[in-house]
């Protein structure tokens, strides 16, 4: 089940900060685990991720690898995020097996959603719902996709793109079952504390 904070990793060739942060993350209380690399550096892509793997297994938090089908499995994670050009759900559903997360960005579509679902994502995500540094040139989503999409949309549901402690509950009271995080989390002071206040956003939630 995803849901609760969905930690997306900067790209860094510092492995050891990169491990040091996202295990700071996963204290606080992050949920998933995102890779994402969008370098050429195939060796420090299987090194990260391998490493990764090890981390997040240690809390039993699956680690889902951003766009590479096959670094996925080459690494035996626990699931693969499809863009529009990573390739088809039923693709990856044949690669990596019935036991593995596939989750696909339908950025601003309700219709992509409905098709992923039907194709056999495990959930989907939708963004940006707010100014990017990630993607500073994203189309923005209305909260309004958030509602739609919990009427008709029977997969986990995750919020994308700018957010922040400031932002984030709007999202989770409109819908979203996870909120994926880059900048607000691996750029804060305190990754630890920052990760333990998303995660609380949901607890919150659950209490109301």
């Amino acid at each position: 089940m995803i849901s609760g904070l969905y930690a997306i990793t900067r790209e860094t060739d510092d492995t050891a900060h990169l491990l040091a942060s996202v295990a700071a993350a996963l204290q606080g209380g992050a949920s998933v685990v995102q890779y994402r690399d969008k370098s050429a550096d195939i060796a420090r892509q299987h090194e990260q991720a391998t490493e990764l793997l090890l981390l997040c297994r240690r809390r039993n938090v699956p680690l889902i690898i951003n766009d590479s089908l096959r670094l996925a499995d080459l690494v035996g994670a626990d699931g693969v995020h499809l863009g529009s050009d990573d390739g088809s759900i039923q693709e990856a559903r044949i690669i990596l097996g019935h036991d593995k997360l596939i989750g696909v960005s339908c950025y601003q579509s309700l219709t992509k959603a409905l098709a992923a679902q039907a194709a056999g994502a495990d959930y989907v995500a939708f963004g940006s719902f707010f100014p990017s540094l990630t993607k500073p040139g994203a189309i923005r989503a209305d909260l309004s996709l958030l509602r739609q999409a919990a009427r008709v949309i029977h997969r986990p549901v995750v919020a994308i793109g700018g957010i922040t402690l400031q932002n984030a509950e709007n999202l989770i009271m409109a819908g979203a079952d996870a909120i994926a995080v880059i900048s607000a989390l691996f750029d804060s002071e305190n990754v630890t504390e920052t990760a333990w206040q998303f995660a609380d956003l949901f607890f919150d939630e659950t209490e109301d």
